[in-house]
C-alpha cells in the first residue's frame, strides 16, 4: 500500500487525519524522541517534515533520525525547496504552489526536483499548494515571494482548487502559512469542498481543538498543526486534537 492509499484509508475509517509537521529548524534531533513518541501515543496519523526556510544543515541526516523515531507511521516530507528531500522518508508532498504566479514555485522547482525523486524512487504525492491569506505575512508567503488568495472571496479559492483538479492533483493544502494569526476559515474549506472531489489538507493557525473540528466538519479531510508542538506545555494538546479531528471514532 502506497503512503497516498493509506492517507485516503485513514480519512475514510476515521472520520478526518491528522498530520504532524515537525520543522528541523525549531526542534533539534535530541528533542524528536519526547516530541514523536507523544505524537504516536496520542494517534496521530502521519508526519511531515520540512519548513519554508531551513537553516539546519543535512536534511537527509536529520530525516534518517527522525524515520527512526516514527514506528510505522508515514513520514513524509513537506518541503520548502529543492534542497529539502531526504532517501529516508516514506514519500514527499510533491507541491506547486497554484495560488502563486511565481514561474519557478509553479514548476520551476519541480522540475529540479523530479530527476532526484525518480532516482531516490520516492513516492511522490502530488499536491495543489494553495496560500489563504491570515492576517499577517507568513513565511511561506515571503520566500515564495507570492501573494496569498483573499481570505473573504472563496470563490477565488474555488477556482484555483477546481484547476487543481482538473490538473489531477491528488491533494489540495489550503494554507494559512506558519504561525498565522487566523486559520483559513471554514467558509473557504466548504466552498472547495463543495465543487472538488479531491481531499483537502488544511493547516497553519489552528490553535484548538476545537477549531481542528470545525474545520474537518467543513469539508477537511487531514488537519495540519505544528506550532503547538514547540511549546512543551502544549504537547498534551496532541491527544485533544487527535480526537477532535478523528471524528468516526476510530
Amino acid at each position: 500500500m502506497t503512503v497516498y492509499q493509506r492517507l485516503l484509508e485513514v480519512k475514510e475509517r476515521k472520520g478526518g487525519g491528522y498530520l504532524v509537521l515537525i520543522d528541523p529548524d525549531k526542534t533539534p534531533v535530541h528533542s524528536l524522541p519526547g516530541i514523536m513518541e507523544n505524537a504516536i501515543v496520542s494517534g496521530v496519523d502521519a508526519f511531515l517534515v520540512g519548513g519554508s526556510l531551513l537553516l539546519t544543515p543535512q536534511f537527509d541526516q536529520y530525516v534518517e533520525q527522525f524515520k527512526k523515531y516514527a514506528q510505522e507511521l508515514p513520514v513524509i516530507v513537506f518541503p520548502g525547496g529543492v534542497h529539502q528531500v531526504s532517501r529516508h522518508a516514506d514519500a514527499i508532498l510533491f507541491l506547486s504552489l497554484l495560488s502563486g504566479r511565481n514561474p519557478d514555485h509553479l514548476i520551476g522547482a519541480q522540475v529540479l526536483a523530479a530527476p532526484i525523486l525518480h532516482s531516490l524512487k520516492l513516492e511522490a504525492i502530488s499536491t495543489a499548494y494553495l496560500l489563504i491569506e491570515s492576517g499577517e505575512v507568513t513565511s511561506a508567503e515571503f520566500m515564495s515571494g507570492t501573494r496569498p488568495l483573499p481570505r473573504k472571496k472563496p470563490e477565488i479559492a474555488v477556482a484555483h482548487a477546481l484547476a487543481a483538479e482538473y490538473f489531477g492533483f491528488k491533494f489540495i493544502y489550503l494554507e494559512g502559512g506558519s504561525g498565522a494569526q487566523q486559520a483559513v476559515p471554514s467558509e473557504i474549506i466548504a466552498a472547495v469542498d463543495a465543487h472538488v472531489n479531491v481531499p483537502l489538507i488544511v493547516g497553519g493557525g489552528i490553535r484548538t481543538p476545537e477549531d481542528a473540528a470545525q474545520k474537518v466538519k467543513a469539508g477537511a479531510s487531514f488537519i495540519v498543526t505544528g506550532n503547538i508542538l514547540e511549546t512543551p506545555d502544549n504537547r498534551s494538546l496532541v491527544q485533544e486534537f487527535s480526537q477532535a479531528i478523528h471524528q468516526k471514532g476510530a
